[in-house]
């Protein structure tokens, strides 16, 4: 029997707090696997880990223990409060696994780089780990001083042993994991994988990719409903969206060069399947009192047969970490799969879980899917 580790960056945030717990709680009978793509019909025949064998381990700039953050997260109503004291052993065995790591810009890039990689090689032997998928899941970052012109891989050495102060988490963490063997998947809307740099880094390693920023909401519903405007043939003019948010996201992405990252993200969905001359505005504003829940408002005005104009108002509330954190155990489950069949570079067939995925265009749901399913079959 062989384990496979998980180790994930951002590892005592909210949503590597709620995958871990919903993750222990799965494994002891203590809850349904509700929102999880892999426990679905279709999937069960492939050679998919077992919930239960993914060993968790990470990094983050707070330490707070895990418990507490179980707690907190439970105390907003993220998951039930009974299910803390259920995980709680295990949460406190992990919380030996999530190391406090020095926050961005405290160290050099390459340092950063090799103190990540020395964690990664320690977490896979002390944990008797067979394969390990990184996941990134820190806080939304500016966009990247290097992204334009696009980073390649004869400046990326130069620029990292310079001390190079443009080098921004997301990178740091994917050029360590491909250099310790692991397969690396971007949850956040970081440049890394837009760096060629990365990408030729990861087929020369043989390690698989898959990003970028995770869809879980409004995104979600785009995907899924630009595609019947479009099949429909009806002219969409403008879609509006505002977001309200709480949390740490929130308090974040208030933040106008952070915000742009998310912003540019989840417009390629619109803009890739309706064309680029649809208005899109989208508003992001910190609400703090929303605590983990997050409201996004949707204005779409088409016209319809003869010229009629017509809208569509739509109203999302939902708990961002609830909705994230069963998507993070499908793509450890599924990078898993990957390492295991030998995939090597961008993974276009996980870019159904992804708002702006690497290595294809396809922003259609169902579209989407289809490619997983034939990704996950091997075909």
């Amino acid at each position: 029997m062989t384990r496979t580790g998980v180790w994930l960056v951002g590892g005592r945030g909210s949503v590597a707090t709620t995958a871990m717990v919903g993750a222990a709680a799965v494994a002891a009978g203590a809850a349904r696997p509700e929102g999880m793509v892999t426990a679905s019909a279709g999937f069960d025949q492939a050679r998919l880990a077992p919930v239960d064998d993914l060993v968790f381990g990470g990094q983050d700039v707070v330490s707070t223990p895990l418990v507490k953050r179980a707690e907190q997260l439970a105390q907003g109503g993220v998951f039930p409060a009974p299910l803390v004291g259920v995980v709680e052993d295990r949460l406190s065995v992990l919380d030996e696994r999530v190391r406090t790591c020095p926050a961005a810009g405290d160290t050099s890039p390459r340092t950063a780089v090799d103190a990540m990689r020395h964690d990664l090689h320690a977490f896979r032997a002390a944990e008797d780990v067979e394969r390990l998928v990184v996941v990134n899941l820190a806080s939304t970052e500016a966009p990247a001083a290097w992204e334009q012109p696009p980073l390649r891989t004869e400046d990326l050495d130069r620029s990292f042993d310079a001390g190079w102060d443009a080098a921004t988490p997301s990178l740091v963490a994917a050029i360590a994991a491909l250099e310790a063997g692991a397969a690396f998947v971007d949850f956040t809307p970081g440049a890394a994988l837009t760096a060629p740099a990365v990408l030729a880094l990861a087929e020369e390693r043989g390690l698989p990719v898959a990003g970028r920023d995770g869809k879980t909401g409004e995104t979600l519903l785009k995907s899924v409903l630009a595609p019947m405007f479009a099949h429909r043939h009806l002219p969409v003019h403008s879609w509006a969206g505002t977001n309200l948010l709480g949390g740490g996201d929130g308090a974040r992405l208030a933040d106008p060069a952070h915000a742009s990252s998310k912003l540019a993200s989840k417009g390629r969905t619109l803009e890739t399947i309706l064309g680029p001359d649809v208005t899109q505005p989208v508003h992001i504003d910190c609400v703090p009192d929303l605590g983990e829940w997050k409201t996004a408002w949707n204005h779409v005005h088409f016209t319809g047969f003869l010229g009629t104009g017509m809208q569509l108002q739509l109203t999302w509330q939902g708990c961002d970490s609830a909705l994230a954190a069963p998507l993070v155990l499908d793509l450890a489950r599924l990078l898993d799969l990957a390492l295991q069949r030998g995939d090597r570079g961008a993974q276009a067939g996980l870019g159904y879980f992804f708002k702006d995925p690497v290595g294809t265009d396809d922003h259609g749901f169902w579209s989407q899917l289809s490619t997983l399913e034939r990704w996950v079959a091997g075909a």
